[in-house]
């Protein structure tokens, strides 16, 4: 497998260092003029760019098929999903088993799909199971760089959550760019 990692915050672009929390007595500092739904650097959404030895058919088979989600989640969120059929569409929702102590334990979500581009493009917006997205979504763009060789981005945007009590929890991002860093790399190795 080739490894070829570019990372981008936001949408400036270029190269930018791990979004993490600042965590300081147990909630982040905002600087002037941020607000709480975004990164310490000032970001609403972060993405990683890799090229994958594998065509974009193969990655794309791979992504929408939810019982295969847990092969590269690197949140260790994933436990497994709610025997839902292949992704065909936007407007299909599939649901998710979930383990993590920001919920509770123990939780399943819905994942209503916002973005579908057969073998370039495939998106969902993540909710509570039974509730409708509160407004982060998950989008994975491919590329054909060459007959087998493939550009993917992953992009994790929370720019749409309004909601006062979500945002006081001080959530997001909720993932890293490491972590989703880590997701391509394991889904490059779910297809090779």
């Amino acid at each position: 497998i080739r490894v070829q990692i570019k990372s981008r915050a936001g949408s400036r672009g270029g190269s930018a260092s791990l979004l993490r929390p600042c965590q300081c007595g147990g909630g982040r500092v905002y600087g002037a003029g941020m607000s709480m739904n975004q990164s310490p650097q000032g970001e609403t959404k972060q993405s990683v760019t890799r090229t994958i030895d594998a065509p974009a058919k193969d990655i794309f088979e791979v992504l929408t098929l939810p019982e295969k989600h847990k092969l590269f989640d690197s949140s260790g969120f994933v436990v497994d999903d709610e025997k839902t059929q292949r992704i065909q569409k936007v407007g299909d929702v599939f649901t998710m088993n979930m383990q993590g102590d920001h919920m509770g334990g123990e939780y399943r979500t819905d994942n209503h799909v916002v973005a579908y581009d057969e073998n370039k493009m495939v998106g969902w917006a993540t909710a509570p199971a039974g509730t409708e997205p509160p407004g982060w979504e998950w989008i994975w763009t491919l590329e054909a760089d060459g007959q087998d060789s493939t550009e993917v981005t992953l992009t994790y945007d929370w720019s749409k959550v309004t909601d006062p009590d979500l945002l006081a929890k001080n959530l997001f991002p909720l993932i890293s760019q490491e972590q989703m860093e880590e997701s391509v790399s394991k889904l490059a190795a779910a297809v090779s």
